[in-house]
């Protein structure tokens, strides 16, 4: 008769809780892209405030000129869908002997860490539990560097041609809205 051996000892992957962890690296998984999620509410006020101001503009281009050289403008569709990002897994054995994984989003440079590095990690918890904790700094504690990965963020993705013109509608709005007051 076969039994199976309890002794089997299969060590489990987990997801640290600590804000603060040193270890080795173990390995850097495959990288896939995740996107930035978009909240609608956010995107319609600046698209109205940059509505304004783009009305405005427009206004002035036809006093002032037969032509129209309007400008290309993304669809609302587009800027919904929010920017991608990379997510790359990377596994580490804590100083407790514990095998980790984390998350490490944007880029580095290629360079920046390899298995066996010795570094030490500034985590934070994301908004699904599930997912393995983020990492926010990177100490390589072998070669010395000091890594802070960036990844795309809503405003980047919105871009400043757009954001300026917001800036500038929600100024006319409440320039309008302060002389109404005034009146």
């Amino acid at each position: 008769m076969v039994t199976m051996d309890s002794d089997l000892h299969i060590r489990r992957i987990v997801h640290p809780t600590d804000r603060i962890v040193t270890g080795r690296i173990v390995r850097l998984l495959d990288g896939y892209p995740r996107e930035v999620r978009v909240g609608q509410p956010v995107l319609v006020a600046v698209l109205a405030a940059a509505g304004v101001a783009g009305l405005l503009a427009a206004v002035v281009r036809s006093l002032f000129s037969a032509g129209s050289g309007a400008a290309a403008r993304r669809r609302f569709k587009d800027l919904k869908k929010g920017p991608e990002f990379l997510v790359t897994p990377v596994r580490l054995r804590d100083s407790a002997g514990q095998l980790c994984e984390v998350e490490l989003h944007g880029h580095l440079p290629q360079s920046a860490l390899h298995p066996a590095d010795h570094v030490q990690l500034t985590l934070r918890r994301q908004g699904d539990p599930d997912l393995p904790p983020k990492i926010e700094r990177i100490v390589n504690l072998t070669t010395g560097q000091l890594l802070t990965p960036r990844t795309a963020t809503l405003w980047s993705h919105l871009g400043p041609p757009l954001l300026l013109q917001a800036a500038l509608g929600g100024l006319l709005v409440a320039a309008l809205l302060a002389w109404a007051a005034l009146t």
